[in-house]
């Protein structure tokens, strides 16, 4: 039995990416292994919603990743 783990408001980073062929895969850092996919970016972003609450059931509340992410971006 899965148990919901509330994660109080927690936002977490996720990167989409554009598939090879098409739709998009998306997957959040904070979780290894902890990503999914969609024919849009909106299905895309929710199916890895479900994926990341999956992923919150399996860890204590002790442990629930709250580490700050950054974004930068490198021009070459």
């Amino acid at each position: 039995m899965t148990r919901k783990v509330q994660s109080a408001g927690i936002t977490y980073p996720v990167i989409v990416h554009e598939g090879e062929t098409r739709g998009y895969w998306v997957e959040c850092p904070a979780f290894e292994g902890c990503y999914s996919q969609g024919k849009t970016i909106e299905e895309a972003l929710r199916n890895v919603r479900e994926a990341i609450e999956l992923c919150l059931a399996d860890v204590d509340r002790e442990q629930i990743p709250t580490h700050a992410v950054s974004l930068h971006l490198v021009t070459i």
